[in-house]
């Protein structure tokens, strides 16, 4: 087991469940004896959402994403080679190639519009630079990248050979002025298209925060319309115990009286049966 193997492991879970894994990793090389590397693995830092999300591109899209890392290595050429023409189509392609790749990342990563701006920054980064590039090729990203300008500025083109020049002023003149105004033209092409790609993102951010207002302004009105459907059905369960409280001490006072009533009725009956029995010893007596 090394390094490179258990950042793999680690540098291929969500970031939720980075840390204790990480842990585990650890525990194990140093009950294994390597305590060394159990240093260097607690010491693999924990993945942005950013960098999880390209992780998992370099790992599901491998394809994808050599696509266009393979494209960024030809406009290093190109740009080496100041050659305008060829600098203006590849970075056409970079911009499809670098937004469907971000739109992969924001469907299957689910990350905010934030995260995914982090992740498209860091696919520009290895774009322009080799190192970065390989970085992201490997998976085992811990923080988003990043970049200034494009490239290098390129070496000076050799001068050509066969045909000295008669004035060697002028001729540093000729030599060197293609060369600028393709490097020119180039960097023109590149901030054309920095300028579209800051104007999707921006747009994109615009659009995500309005959807989130959105939903939160739908979602205000859904618990307010539940606050005052829960404070009419209080109202209602009030009113309700209050009317059945009234009826049941109505219904009690009038179980009393009844009581009494039939207690009334049942002495009035046992007076009268006393009335009639004595009625009719009477009236045998009169008969005799």
């Amino acid at each position: 087991m090394d390094l490179d193997e258990v950042a793999g492991r680690l540098y291929e879970l969500p970031p939720s469940e980075f840390t204790a894994a990480r842990e585990a990793e650890a525990r194990a090389a140093k009950d294994a004896g390597e305590v060394r590397l159990a240093r260097d693995i607690a010491g693999l830092r924990k993945p942005t959402v950013s960098a999880s999300a390209v992780n998992r591109l370099a790992r599901e899209h491998p394809d994808d994403l050599g696509e266009l890392l393979s494209l960024g290595q030809e406009l290093r050429e190109a740009w080496e080679r100041h050659d305008a023409e060829a600098l203006a189509e590849l970075t056409r392609r970079r911009g499809e190639l670098a937004g469907r790749l971000s739109r992969l990342i924001r469907r299957e990563a689910g990350v905010s519009a934030a995260a995914a701006a982090e992740a498209e920054q860091t696919l520009d980064a290895a774009v322009v630079d080799a190192g970065a590039a390989e970085e992201v090729r490997r998976g085992h990203l811990a923080k988003p990248l990043s970049y200034s300008g494009f490239a290098p500025a390129p070496a000076p083109a050799p001068a050509p050979r066969g045909k000295p020049a008669k004035k060697p002023a002028a001729s540093t003149t000729s030599a060197d002025s293609a060369p600028e105004a393709r490097s020119a033209e180039a960097r023109s092409a590149e901030a054309r298209s920095a300028e579209a790609r800051s104007a999707e993102a921006k747009k994109r951010q615009e659009a995500e925060t309005k959807r989130r207002e959105e939903t939160e302004a739908r979602k205000a009105a859904e618990r307010q319309q539940a606050l005052d459907t829960h404070r009419e059905w209080v109202t209602a369960l009030e009113q309700a115990v209050q009317e059945h409280d009234e009826r049941a001490e109505r219904v009690a006072g009038l179980e009393r009286k009844l009581a009494k009533a039939r207690k009334r009725l049942a002495e009035s009956a046992q007076r009268l049966e006393v009335a009639e029995r004595e009625e009719r010893h009477a009236r045998h007596r009169v008969e005799r």
